[in-house]
C-alpha cells in the first residue's frame, strides 16, 4: 500500500459518518453528565513504512500520578497557548515523542470521546511524511513504539474484557498486540477508527 493509497483510504473513513464515543459505551448505567468537559486533543500519527501503515503510541512513564505506564496516544488538554484541539496533539506529540508538527500533514478529526476524568478527547489524524525517529520525554514517556494498521484496522482483533471499578463491573475495548496492553480510551478510540476503515 503506497501512502496515496493510505490518505485516501483515511480520508474517505474520516468523511463517513461517526458518533461521539466515551469510556461509558459499553457501560451507559454509568455514564456522568457530559457537561463541562475539558477538551483535549491526542495525535492518530500514521506512518508508511517499508512493513506497511503503522501508528504511533506511547507507553507513558510508571512514575506519573495519572495513568502510569499505560498505552495511549501523544496529546494533552488544550492549553491556552493553544488555537484548540488540532494544536494541542501537535504540540503535545512534539514534546513527548519529537515529532515535528512540520512533518505532519493533518487529515482531520474524528468526534470527541469523553473519559472518566472529564475529557472531551479529540483524536486528530495526521500522516507522517518523511522518516520518523521517535525522541521519548524520559519525564512523561518510557516508551514510543508502532503498531501495524493492518492490526489496528481489523475490528476482529478488538476483545471486549471487564473489571470492578468503584464497586461495579465495568467492561472496556482492548486490542492487545505483542507485549502491549492497549485497552480503555485508546482501545475504543481504535475501534472507531476501525468501523470507520471497514465501513
Amino acid at each position: 500500500m503506497t501512502a496515496p493509497d493510505i490518505r485516501t483510504r483515511l480520508l474517505a473513513a474520516l468523511a463517513r459518518p461517526g458518533r461521539p464515543t466515551s469510556d461509558f459505551d459499553l457501560n451507559p448505567a454509568l455514564a456522568p453528565d457530559a457537561t463541562g468537559l475539558r477538551p483535549a486533543g491526542v495525535l492518530v500519527a500514521i506512518e508508511e513504512t517499508a512493513q506497511g501503515p503503522v501508528v504511533w503510541l506511547t507507553k507513558r512513564a510508571s512514575h506519573l500520578k495519572h495513568h502510569p505506564g499505560q498505552i495511549a496516544f501523544a496529546g494533552g488538554k488544550v492549553d491556552p497557548c493553544d488555537t484548540g484541539p488540532v494544536a494541542a496533539a501537535l504540540r503535545e506529540a512534539q514534546e513527548e515523542i519529537g515529532l515535528d508538527p512540520a512533518s505532519v500533514e493533518v487529515l482531520g478529526q474524528a468526534e470527541p470521546h469523553q473519559t472518566v476524568t472529564g475529557f472531551a478527547v479529540t483524536p486528530v489524524y495526521g500522516l507522517i511524511r518523511g522518516p520518523f525517529r521517535p525522541l521519548p520525554e524520559a519525564g512523561e514517556v518510557d516508551e514510543a513504539f508502532a503498531v501495524p494498521l493492518s492490526h489496528l484496522g481489523n475490528p476482529a482483533n478488538y476483545r471486549i474484557e471487564g473489571r470492578i471499578w468503584r464497586g461495579q463491573k465495568r467492561l472496556y475495548y482492548t486490542v492487545p498486540h505483542g507485549p502491549y496492553y492497549i485497552w480503555g480510551a485508546t482501545a475504543r478510540i481504535l475501534r472507531a477508527m476501525a468501523d470507520r476503515l471497514t465501513q
